[in-house]
């Protein structure tokens, strides 16, 4: 008896992807919901930038891994100012998916998770615009983490 495949498959995708204490967070929303900006206010809190546009999320067994396609890597695009070079990680787990919205609800219902590449993620929606929105994301991490992650 043969042990199965390795189970491999990827994609890319419009977003953002920030580690946080080694964990990836990534921000989607439609252009210019606020994507880069939050990434910035995140790594002026100690995130580090792992993609900012594109995300390649690569599944490996039960982990989804990001990372930055090769020719936009360690560039982050700070409104008004251009295309700056940014320290950057690499394939580092996926722990939570932000979606951004001018007006998410106040309390959600349900469990939000999101299906990518077989793997369920847990999400939540912000607005990036908010002052609070980068102490929401690590809130939120908090919590799906259990309280490892450091403030």
């Amino acid at each position: 008896m043969t042990d199965a495949p390795e189970q491999h498959s990827q994609l890319t995708t419009h977003a953002t992807a920030i580690a946080i204490s080694g964990a990836g967070v990534m921000i989607c929303g439609i252009s210019g919901s606020g994507k880069s900006d939050l990434a910035l206010r995140l790594i002026d809190r100690g995130g580090i930038l792992i993609s900012d546009d594109y995300v390649e999320i690569q599944r490996r067994k039960d982990d989804l891994l990001l990372r930055s396609p090769a020719n936009i890597a360690g560039k982050l695009e700070i409104r008004s100012l251009g295309i700056m070079q940014c320290d950057h990680m690499t394939d580092v787990p996926l722990k939570m998916v932000v979606d951004l919205k001018a007006a998410p609800d106040r309390f959600p219902l349900e469990r939000q998770v999101r299906n990518l590449l077989g793997i369920n993620i847990p999400f939540c929606t912000l607005d990036a615009m908010e002052s609070s929105a980068p102490i929401k994301v690590e809130w939120a991490l908090r919590r799906i983490l259990g309280d490892s992650v450091s403030q």
